[in-house]
């Protein structure tokens, strides 16, 4: 049995469910998110609560996947998603100008971000920038993406994590004086 895939999910006031065979189409205040699910699958939208069936035993994974789906869309459009990014070395921050993430982290030249429609980036310092929009997969490819420029390295711990991220740390060349 698929546990997750039980479980139903609760739709609350002010979101609209659209089933439009294989399309499931869900608006809410912060925006609105489609997607098309596999056929072998079937959602099921009764009062507020939305469930899904699978044919058979043989989809049991597609199941609880696609109950985890529907439940980040809900989410999406009610609350929306956040990833927060830390930057740590000197002289490494980060900057918006209009609709670019513009970072500065130690290469020759600055990286720069575009917003899309769909994700956006704050930053409320120069060490921090928050990745945000209703889109649980885009939030985190984008956070992903920025975190590629420079990922933090072991040594030191300089580059760009995930807040609460830890960096394993190793122990410089032996016998090294500081």
């Amino acid at each position: 049995m698929s546990r997750v895939g039980l479980t139903p999910i609760t739709v609350p006031q002010g979101v609209e469910v659209t089933i439009n065979g294989a399309e499931v189409t869900i608006k809410g205040p912060k925006g609105t998110l489609s997607r098309e699910l596999d056929s072998h699958v079937k959602v099921i939208l009764e009062d507020s609560l939305l469930r899904v069936e699978r044919e058979s035993d043989k989809y049991k994974a597609l199941h609880g996947l696609t109950r985890s789906l529907l439940a980040n869309m809900v989410t999406g459009v009610t609350e929306g998603y956040e990833k927060k990014l830390e930057i740590k070395g000197v002289g490494y921050r980060a900057a918006k100008q209009g609709n670019k993430l513009v970072l500065t982290i130690g290469y020759s030249h600055p990286i720069e971000f575009m917003d899309n429609e769909d994700v956006k980036t704050e930053v409320p310092d120069q060490t921090t920038i928050l990745v945000k929009g209703i889109d649980n997969q885009k939030v985190g490819q984008v956070a992903a993406d920025i975190r590629a420029k420079r990922p933090p390295e072991p040594y030191k711990g300089k580059g760009i994590k995930y807040e609460g991220e830890r960096i394993l740390r190793k122990e410089g060349k032996a016998g090294a004086k500081k």
